[in-house]
């Protein structure tokens, strides 16, 4: 059976997830912001934008540019320079601003996270997910709680043994039909799925493979090749 190395250790992607809500996020092209709706509180949403803290903003009142419009369980309706977009719970960030929605992107530029680590939003078929960038990982790799709420069959995938920081488990090997971050969209990744629950989605090879690497200042950049 084939064996695929996924680098991080648990404890420490536990201990890098603790900071998360101080520094995940994307740096924004053009002028753009990148929106998305956690939650909901009567008539609040909890919404990250560009990455920063969740914030609860009421209706009527704006944050950073964003001015929320109407909020429902599961949907909010914000405003930003006089143009409408609808956010949806668990759904893909929007980007906004600068031009509208962007998309057909070719670079992702990451900030540095807790423990050195790069971390940022986007989403895996639509869904959005929180990852964290591991070059020594030779695939995506995700646990079986969020391939579950992804709707991934995993069983039906190949099975391999994951090596990691604490040991050798089982895992799947699966295709994801799309990973997108920021306004860059890959399709068709594959990707490992492992019996532990994980905080992040790891962004192994499968992913990073397809882009040029470069670290400086704090950030890493991602371009994409050609």
């Amino acid at each position: 059976m084939e064996t695929i190395k996924c680098r991080a250790s648990w404890s420490r992607v536990h201990s890098a997830m603790a900071g998360l809500a101080m520094c995940v996020g994307l740096i924004q092209h053009a002028g753009a912001q990148s929106v998305a709706m956690t939650g909901s509180m009567g008539s609040k949403a909890l919404l990250v934008v560009d990455g920063a803290a969740p914030k609860s903003v009421g209706v009527g009142d704006t944050f950073k540019g964003v001015r929320v419009l109407s909020v429902s369980p599961d949907q909010t309706v914000i405003d930003v320079a006089g143009r409408r977009e609808t956010l949806t719970l668990g759904g893909s960030p929007v980007s906004v601003g600068g031009g509208g929605r962007a998309s057909g992107g070719n670079q992702i530029i990451l900030p540095v996270g807790p423990g050195g680590h790069f971390v940022g939003q986007g989403s895996v078929n639509q869904r959005a997910m929180q990852f964290m960038v591991d070059t020594g990982a030779t695939y995506v790799s995700m646990g079986v709680d969020e391939a579950i709420r992804l709707g991934i069959k995993y069983q039906s995938g190949r099975p391999v043994q994951g090596r990691t920081a604490n040991g050798n488990v089982p895992g799947y090997v699966v295709s994801l039909t799309s990973v997108r971050i920021q306004d860059v969209e890959v399709y068709n990744v594959d990707a490992m799925v492992l019996p532990q629950s994980m905080p992040f989605i790891l962004l192994g090879n499968s992913f990073l493979s397809r882009f040029q690497m470069k670290q400086e200042n704090g950030t890493l950049t991602l371009t994409r090749r050609f």
